[in-house]
């Protein structure tokens, strides 16, 4: 912009200059002819009539030819002096219309420098609009990511915790079925450990019962062994037995121990008539051995037994 002000500055100055110059040059004053000083009524020369006579019809032809001549020479001046003029106001005209094409020129130079100042301005403002809504798009590029970049984190995170609780949950699931799994197989060993238990317990009692039956009928049998054996002690007792008159009505309670084999080990009184409790222990002793069953469970019920021994009078 600098240099182009400087360009039409020079221009403007340089047509001046011109224009100055052709001033300068220019002479508008004509030229006065030079006249010729005639003498038209010299003093003659009484002398000389007829030389005078003829000197001034010579002078007059040269003064008319001198006159025609300067006419023409002024002509010539005045046609040249008009022409050195019309060139001038041509020149004048010319430098005027340059000036004026000049000044064109240079009011378009200078229209076409405020057209390019308004263009850079506008290109500079557009430049500037530009970069603030650059800079607009990228603080909104920048907020946008970093949004972006916030929510996918955020997501991420919560896609972490939703998985972690998925797999809690998952774990507590498993945990649960695991639990009712083995509850469930717990109540179930319980329920088949009561079953069997009741099954057990039923075969318990049903073997109880059969037991108990078989133990009644075994204990009637031996009951009825043992009081077999006891009635065949009691009449052994009885065979070897001394009584008398005195021993009437009168009885002796003894504990009797016998080995497997019936030999009596031991015999002693649990009361009742002195003469009737000697009498019955010399009885047993004079038996030495008596009856027993080879049954263990009979020999078992025999091996020490109580007897009530009463004379048979």
């Amino acid at each position: 912009m600098d240099s182009l002000s400087a360009s039409i500055t020079k221009s403007v100055l340089l047509h001046f200059a011109i224009g100055g110059l052709l001033l300068a040059t220019a002479n508008f004053h004509i030229d006065s002819p030079d006249v010729m000083e005639v003498m038209l009524n010299p003093e003659v020369n009484d002398n000389e009539p007829e030389k005078v006579v003829s000197a001034i019809s010579v002078d007059q032809q040269a003064v008319e030819n001198k006159i025609k001549q300067l006419k023409q020479q002024e002509d010539a001046k005045r046609a040249a002096e008009e022409q050195r003029i019309r060139d001038l106001e041509r020149r004048a005209q010319q430098a005027r219309k340059d000036r004026e094409a000049e000044a064109r020129r240079i009011k378009k130079l200078e229209q076409q420098r405020q057209a390019t100042l308004e263009e850079k301005r506008k290109a500079e403002a557009q430049a500037k609009r530009a970069k603030q809504i650059e800079q607009k798009q990228r603080e909104q590029a920048d907020k946008a990511r970093a949004e972006k970049l916030a929510a996918e984190k955020a997501a991420k995170a919560a896609a972490d915790k939703r998985k972690a609780e998925e797999d809690r949950l998952k774990k507590a699931e498993a945990e649960r079925k695991r639990r009712e799994a083995e509850e469930k197989r717990k109540a179930q060993a319980a329920e088949e450990a009561r079953q069997k238990a009741l099954e057990e317990q039923m075969l318990r009692e049903q073997l109880a019962k059969e037991q108990a039956a078989r133990a009644k009928i075994r204990h009637q049998q031996v009951l009825s062994e043992v009081d077999k054996y006891k009635a065949l002690i009691m009449q052994r007792i009885q065979s070897n037995l001394l009584i008398d008159e005195s021993m009437k009505g009168k009885q002796c309670r003894l504990n009797i121990r016998l080995a497997f084999n019936g030999l009596v080990t031991n015999v002693e009184s649990l009361g009742g008539d002195r003469l009737v409790c000697e009498a019955a222990i010399r009885a047993v002793k004079m038996t030495d051995t008596l009856p027993v069953s080879k049954d263990k469970d009979v020999f078992e019920q025999l091996k020490n037994i109580n007897l009530t021994i009463k004379p048979n009078l």
